[in-house]
């Protein structure tokens, strides 16, 4: 060991999730990204959670290079983390073919009793309430800014959806480029054996890919 750090690098970004889910501390650099355990730890504490790191990248099949010390045959159950099920509001609203479906989506997150915004509030209340008495001169302010994106900018995303969720719920109308795939084929079609008559899907929202290192590597320990 060279320098006291238990570095994590590499990986994807399940696997960079899987990292800070185990206490990890993400550090991004100029050319690089990698991860490393919270300040102030033991030495026993650092192991622990650099071997239960190890165990549980290995637990989804990631190919982990890891020193000796974090070497262990224990493996956890992996389940799925909150943010994948809001996720999956997005695949719903990417298959929906009606207002109705969409409206039925975004309710799950603008509902003014337990929708996802509505609770994402209260985290941030929660937290502000919790750096307020901290007792570090900078705590109040963090409190007062997490206050103010609170009431000023999260409040206007749930404004803004709700508008849209309440439009949507009132045109019960079909999207005029997606429908519902009955599988059928009519007879005077060119490939009257194929399986689905529906058109191509409308292409998807290009986005820049992020480059990242093809394997995690995490918990090598140097001194």
């Amino acid at each position: 060991m060279h320098s006291g750090e238990v570095l994590a690098r590499g990986g994807d970004p399940e696997a960079h999730s899987i990292l800070q889910r185990t206490s990890f501390v993400p550090v991004v650099r100029l050319h690089q990204t990698y991860h490393r355990l919270p300040v102030g730890l033991d030495e026993a504490e650092e192991e622990r959670l650099a071997t239960r790191a190890v165990a549980r990248l290995r637990a989804v099949k990631y190919d982990v290079e890891a020193d000796d010390a974090f070497e262990t045959e224990r493996r956890e159950p992996h389940y799925l983390p909150l943010g994948s099920q809001v996720a999956h509001l997005a695949e719903r609203i990417r298959e929906a073919t009606t207002s109705d479906e969409v409206a039925d989506a975004l309710t799950e997150l603008t509902a003014s009793h337990d929708g996802v915004l509505i609770a994402l509030g209260e985290v941030f209340a929660a937290t502000a309430a919790f750096y307020q008495d901290l007792g570090q001169p900078p705590d109040p302010y963090t409190a007062k800014r997490l206050q103010y994106l609170a009431e000023h900018r999260l409040a206007v995303l749930w404004s803004d959806l709700a508008h849209m969720r309440n439009d949507l719920a009132d045109r019960h109308q079909d999207h005029p480029r997606r429908r519902a795939c009955t599988a059928d084929v009519g007879p005077d079609a060119r490939e009257a054996s194929a399986g689905c008559a529906c058109p191509p899907p409308p292409p998807r929202l290009a986005t820049t890919p992020v480059a990242v290192p093809a394997a995690p590597a995490p918990a090598r320990p140097r001194r």
